[in-house]
């Protein structure tokens, strides 16, 4: 809150016995911080070295969000009074608000110094520790799902496909069509915490009739039973050879998997995959199948794939 102080002779209005410092400090505690800065800016015209002004407006710009304007108030609290701890409390305050939170943290240090005793300043250092923390971790999330890189994982899957398709170049396309269908999915889990369970598939541009057959097909009853399962692989197969697909990506959310295990009467316990939440993505050519578990893990309520 703006600082009350002694009184300024050259601060006083034409007669009255109200300086216009006060004024400011009563209309800050009304909540108009517009006026506030206004008549601080006028104390500050007639006595222009008084440090008190300079962190009042720096205060009333804060609540204002004129944050340039509230940090050169701050600086020169400091610089007029550098031993008085409230300019820099007033600098921390602002780079805070900027989310400069390793600047705002030393301003506060350099506070508590000049009054150890503040449990203002004490309080304000502890949840700026935080906020640094989080907002690392923040960019740290932030930087793992913007810098998704499939390919990089499959390099193995990428030599199998060259060495069973030569000189093929389909085999290019297959694994340019599996890295897309599988980073969508990781970036729809990033976002979203889930994936539809569908299946992709690579049709032939030259043989599809693609008023017939879709490029996607829903799978989320497919799983539900061993009569489900059956019946939908044998639906997505004959769908494969009837489109001319060239390969399939399947995506399904381990949520909707009623596990094999509790079909055969063994209980989840011998799920093999453990407890991590994420999908199953399966990859389908004529001479090629792979089948991964991408786990995923909520930190911070923040989805984050696994090895992506």
């Amino acid at each position: 809150m703006a600082e009350s102080g002694a009184a300024v002779a050259s601060n006083q209005t034409g007669g009255g016995n109200v300086s216009l410092k006060d004024q400011g400090n009563e209309f800050f505690k009304a909540g108009n911080h517009l006026k506030a800065a206004a008549l601080y800016t006028q104390a500050i015209k007639q006595d222009p070295n008084n440090p008190t002004l300079y962190s009042n407006r720096a205060a009333a710009f804060l609540h204002l969000v004129k944050l340039n304007k509230a940090l050169a108030d701050a600086e020169m609290t400091i610089t007029l009074s550098p031993n008085w701890e409230k300019g820099y409390f007033r600098k921390g305050c602002v780079l805070e608000a900027m989310e400069r939170y390793d600047e705002a943290l030393d301003a506060f240090q350099v506070a508590l110094q000049y009054n150890p005793q503040s449990a203002e300043v004490s309080k304000k250092i502890r949840r700026i520790s935080q906020s640094a923390k989080d907002k690392k971790w923040a960019e740290e999330v932030e930087k793992m799902r913007s810098n998704v890189d499939i390919a990089k994982h499959l390099t193995t899957l990428k030599s199998e496909l060259s060495e069973k398709y030569g000189a093929e170049e389909c085999w290019k396309d297959m694994f340019s069509f599996l890295v897309q269908t599988m980073e969508a999915a990781v970036k729809s889990w990033h976002e979203t915490g889930k994936v539809d369970p569908r299946v992709y598939f690579l049709l032939n541009e030259e043989k599809t009739d693609t008023n017939k057959y879709a490029p996607v097909v829903n799978i989320d009853k497919a799983f539900e039973s061993p009569h489900t399962h059956s019946s939908c692989s044998s639906f997505l197969r004959q769908y494969a050879v009837d489109s001319h697909s060239r390969a399939a990506c399947l995506i399904a959310p381990k949520s909707i998997i009623s596990y094999p295990q509790v079909w055969k009467g063994q209980g989840f316990r011998k799920w093999r995959h453990g407890q991590n939440d994420g999908f199953f993505f399966q990859f389908e050519s004529p001479s090629l199948r792979k089948l991964w578990f991408i786990p995923s893990s909520v930190e911070k309520e923040a989805n984050i794939v696994q090895g992506s």
